[in-house]
């Protein structure tokens, strides 16, 4: 059978030119929702965008908080150093829990929570001249990043299960 034999009992006609776009709109149409729906398969929580961009501003955190007063060293620095780090651990605690909608929802729920700290432990850091400006900007809006990714993850939860 030829294409368009299961249309005319097996005659071999094809049809005419308005039948054959049609077809042809339709298979293009399949094969971009098929490469829309695929995704990629994720193993493990580093793949996540989310989380490389968290771990990657963590660490920026930390290598800035170094050259915090030592006053601040169990206050401020240990503070925003705990709520940076907490952001990436709970992204991958909840990479873990993803078989369970609504243990992932909260872990992300508490990354994103964690996310919004360090924004306000960064706010303290400028205002306290241990920050600049151009290092508080780029932080912030890598959280603001990350909290958007972490958002539009719990918004949709059954995207990530297993």
């Amino acid at each position: 059978m030829r294409w368009g034999d299961w249309e005319n009992g097996g005659r071999g006609e094809v049809g005419n030119k308005d039948t054959c776009e049609f077809r042809g709109s339709l298979l293009y149409l399949f094969i971009s929702l098929l490469k829309i729906n695929v995704m990629k398969i994720l193993r493990s929580h580093k793949e996540l965008d989310s989380y490389q961009l968290a771990f990657k501003a963590s660490m920026e955190i930390f290598h800035i908080s170094k050259s915090f007063p030592k006053e601040e060293i169990y206050s401020l620095t240990s503070q925003i150093r705990r709520s940076s780090r907490s952001v990436s651990a709970n992204i991958a605690e909840a990479f873990r829990k993803r078989r369970y909608e609504k243990a992932f929802v909260a872990k992300l729920s508490d990354s994103e929570a964690e996310a919004a700290e360090t924004q306000v432990w960064l706010d303290y850091s400028l205002e306290c001249g241990y920050l600049s400006d151009a290092d508080h900007l780029s932080l912030f809006n890598d959280y603001e990043n990350v909290i958007g990714k972490l958002v539009i993850m719990i918004s949709h939860p059954e995207k990530w299960s297993i």
